[in-house]
């Protein structure tokens, strides 16, 4: 788990792809020296596994189905990337609720400068736009954002001048891909507002077969 807020940015130094995985060396001035094997670390918003490190970089394996989902993929050597370890407990929570887990990518489709702020405008597809409100939170690139305004298109969030310095987006601009991960609890609420009443569930649901409810006692047969 995440907060949205970033620590630093890396350079991606390699980039050893095989047949559907890659794998990827981080160099980073702080991250590296507080990290363990298997750690978390979010890579532009994706969690990844620490599988080596040293004092200036990190490497993780990104597979075929991170790759798919995620702007990762079109990183080249010498790209920037936004970087953030695993929430602790007892961390302050300043972003909001970050899984790591991309809904999809997004591309800026305009950018604005209006006084210290800088202005970008996303377009995603319609399945991740459903979960983005006004107001609400959502993670660009691994950034926590606050939503200014949203349509069927796409959606305006604002960058203050030190999220803009010290994080990749500041230099976003038309056309480029951005990795979105919406607010979680907006998913769940929409999850158990769509479950069916105790009862009404028939036939197979997800592998979980009638038998295995009625003898947990999650339902009455």
């Amino acid at each position: 788990m995440f907060t949205g807020l970033v620590e630093e940015i890396g350079i991606l130094r390699h980039i050893s792809r095989g047949k559907d995985s890659a794998r990827l060396t981080v160099e980073a001035a702080r991250i590296p020296g507080n990290l363990e094997l298997g750690d978390s670390v979010a890579v532009n918003g994706v969690c990844l596994t620490v599988v080596s490190f040293t004092r200036s970089s990190f490497t993780v394996d990104v597979m075929a189905e991170t790759l798919a989902r995620t702007n990762l993929g079109h990183l080249q050597p010498g790209d920037r990337v936004n970087l953030e370890r695993a929430l602790r407990l007892g961390d302050r929570l300043g972003g909001h609720l970050v899984t790591g887990h991309i809904d999809g990518v997004g591309q800026v489709l305009r950018r604005q400068e209006h006084d210290i702020a800088i202005l970008l405008t996303i377009g995603a597809a319609p399945e991740v736009l459903r979960y983005i409100v006004k107001k609400g939170s959502v993670a660009v690139d691994g950034t926590s954002l606050t939503v200014v305004d949203v349509d069927e298109e796409g959606f305006l969030v604002s960058l203050i001048p030190h999220t803009a310095r010290h994080t990749i987006l500041g230099a976003k601009k038309r056309g480029d891909l951005v990795n979105l991960e919406t607010d979680i609890i907006g998913k769940y609420v929409e999850r158990f507002l769509n479950l069916p009443a105790p009862g009404q569930i028939r036939g197979r649901s997800s592998g979980i077969t009638l038998d295995f409810l009625a003898e947990h006692g999650f339902i009455t047969r």
